[in-house]
């Protein structure tokens, strides 16, 4: 294994030529050329044209992709010189749904694990009768186009079903993972006014059974547009569904025998109501087009990883993260998507994977803690799974940091594909991400992506074609947001986005190229840290430091001190591991040799836990807010709010 501080940027893996040339990047690549585009096989100058001609780059696109309008575009871009503004496709009629439901055959569609050992499949032809007969309930119970429909269940076939019901009417789908309280999903929810909840009786976690229908029956009570409650019978077969006033069971909600039916919709017209992790206040509203949506995944999932109807396409997920919509969309591409509700390390640390040995999974998505916790567990899993199918593991959700690299290539399969990759809920895709013609470098993302013309600035707005900075994109892409809900003049949203860079989008990430054109993430831009004006991101940190064995997980934030800030850094440590001073040593030694001395904390300091998000995120944000005694205004956002204590009151911070 290489060292920390050996090149972050050393070649991992790279295709075969004929892999690379088989690939759908390199037929795009062919088709655009065909048309107009620069010819030769460099992806950098076919992201240039990609940029710098945007609306021949999407225009093509969609023709590749066979994107079906059932009414088409009076162009492809109106207002492109406008951010926000641009007005993409102007004209054209889709509908979401059909899109992913093109196929009307047995070949899957949908594979279905959860802890419990329960597993379930359903061919296009069956998801399709499905939809059609809870899209026919839907219809009768007076859902039209533009209304909101709630899930707040889990990853089961019934959230794909409900959610494809509800797109081919129009309607906007919207959804929570049921691991919120009903605080945390009266924020949600309660913003949108959905006219109805698909909700499940329960759901099981590490063992443990949860129930749901006392916070449908809070959010029935407390969400005055809530019409109708539809429970989906995932723990028992017959749930009491007494506690609630206008429940109905999933069997008897859908009408069997429906016929498929598509309504088209203008190309922007709202699919999707995401919502910001809400740590600092309630959530954000964020509104997606249907069309750009639809666009960007099929871009995303087709050239960039490579996925056709072949693929089988798995991502470890919640219903309440974008990557279960960008899962989801895989059945645009005629691939299977699998399934998986759960804890991945209750029936020990190899489910995941011999669920991919067993399914034939062709694409396998975890986030980049999830790599990390397998590592410190122990466990390989080419050792234990024959995984002749898996091409490709795709790593997102924060940095995945060098050494997660190497140990996917010893420890999972030397012949992989690893892309991390970066975006985010506010674009509902990738700024960077993976590319099937290009090799993986250690600790680098492996390009950006084709239409995203993506920058770095320094804090004056000029463009750093070397060092870290504001990952920013220039000009407008179809997934932009639609606008936040309720958000009327638009004032929220631009200045969510626009107001830092005017006309230019401000992503919030602290960023670098390197010397390939990959991109490296350092960290949340407002978790950087700023001891004596230098700024530090926090994965500059987590890198080294998450080497060593005896640390499971570290946070580090910025304390004031003494007219300055000074870097406080805590960490998780392994039962057993004690923080004496040999290991508070080994920690800053590995700080300092891999990073820099800058980068040394002045304060180590041992906590049982750190507070995340529901999505897995740690929160940096609402540590720095309680060592400062400032108020944490929004704890239902976190999934382990208890973890806030650890930090309150420390008396190391106070000298």
């Amino acid at each position: 294994m290489l060292n920390a501080g050996e090149y972050t940027g050393t070649e991992l893996w790279r295709p075969g030529r004929e892999r690379a040339e088989a690939s759908r990047m390199w037929q795009f690549m062919a088709f655009a050329q065909a048309r107009g585009a620069p010819a030769g096989d460099d992806y950098d100058r076919l992201h240039r044209w990609s940029v710098d001609e945007p609306a021949a780059f999407w225009g093509l696109l969609a023709e590749f992709l066979e994107i079906e309008f059932t009414a088409p575009p009076r162009a492809v871009l109106e207002h492109g010189d406008r951010m926000p503004g641009a007005k993409w496709f102007p004209g054209a009629e889709l509908n979401f749904a059909a899109q992913l439901l093109r196929g009307d055959d047995e070949r899957p569609a949908i594979v279905f694990r959860d802890e419990a050992g329960r597993r379930c499949e359903l061919s296009f032809r069956e998801l399709r009768r499905d939809v059609a007969a809870i899209a026919e309930g839907l219809r009768r119970a007076g859902v039209r186009p533009g209304d909101r429909v709630a899930g707040y269940l889990p990853n089961c076939p019934e959230a794909v079903i409900a959610m494809l019901a509800t797109t081919s009417l129009g309607a906007v789908w919207s959804s929570a993972s049921p691991d919120f309280g009903v605080n945390g999903a009266v924020d949600r929810f309660g913003q949108i006014g959905p006219r109805v909840l698909f909700t499940a009786d329960g759901y099981r976690y590490a063992g443990k059974v949860f129930d749901c229908l006392d916070v449908a029956a809070g959010l029935e009570t407390r969400v005055a547009s809530i019409e109708q409650v539809v429970v989906v019978p995932f723990l028992a077969d017959a749930p009491d569904l007494s506690a609630l006033n206008a429940a109905v069971a999933w069997q008897a909600f859908g009408v069997p025998g429906a016929t498929p039916q598509f309504k088209p919709m203008p190309f922007d017209h709202p699919v999707y109501i995401l919502y910001s992790s809400g740590t600092t206040g309630r959530p954000k509203c964020i509104v997606h087009g249907a069309g750009g949506t639809l666009l960007q995944h099929r871009k995303e999932h087709a050239l960039h990883t490579d996925i056709g109807p072949d693929d089988r396409l798995f991502f470890f997920t919640t219903c309440g993260w974008m990557m279960w919509n960008w899962l989801v969309s895989g059945l645009a591409s005629g691939a299977a998507i699998v399934l998986y509700d759960g804890s991945p390390f209750e029936a020990g640390a190899g489910v995941l994977w011999r669920m991919a040995e067993e399914e034939g999974v062709t694409v396998f998505g975890v986030s980049a803690k999830y790599l990390s916790a397998l590592e410190k567990s122990g466990y390989r899993p080419k050792d234990k799974c024959r995984l002749q199918s898996l091409r490709t593991v795709l790593s997102t959700g924060s940095p995945l940091a060098p050494a997660g690299f190497d140990f996917v290539y010893e420890a999972v399969a030397d012949d992989v594909q690893l892309s991390s990759i970066s975006g985010g809920t506010d674009l509902i895709a990738c700024f960077a991400l993976g590319n099937p013609m290009l090799p993986v470098r250690r600790g680098e993302l492996q390009c950006l992506a084709l239409g995203m013309a993506v920058d770095i600035y320094d804090d004056d707005g000029t463009p750093l074609p070397r060092g870290c900075g504001e990952l920013v994109c220039t000009r407008p892409f179809p997934s932009m947001p639609v606008g936040f809900w309720g958000d009327e003049t638009g004032a929220h949203y631009r200045a969510a986005y626009f107001e830092r860079f005017p006309g230019v989008w401000a992503h919030g990430d602290f960023a670098e190229f390197t010397e390939h054109r990959g991109l490296i993430i350092h960290g949340r831009s407002d978790a950087v840290l700023n001891p004596g004006g230098v700024r530090i991101g926090t994965a500059e940190i987590y890198r080294q430091v998450e080497q060593l064995d005896a640390v499971l997980e570290s946070l580090a934030v910025c304390q004031d001190w003494d007219g300055d800030q000074r870097i406080v850094l805590f960490v998780v440590l392994r039962a057993g591991a004690q923080l004496d001073d040999a290991l508070r040593g080994a920690i800053s030694n590995s700080i300092r040799s891999g990073a820099s001395p800058r980068h040394v904390p002045a304060k180590i300091i041992a906590v049982p836990d750190l507070p995340r998000t529901k999505s897995g995120k740690i929160t940096e944000l609402a540590v720095r807010d309680v060592i400062h005694d400032r108020e944490v205004t929004n704890t239902d956002a976190l999934a382990n709010p208890g973890a806030l204590a650890h930090f309150r009151g420390l008396p190391e911070l106070e000298r």
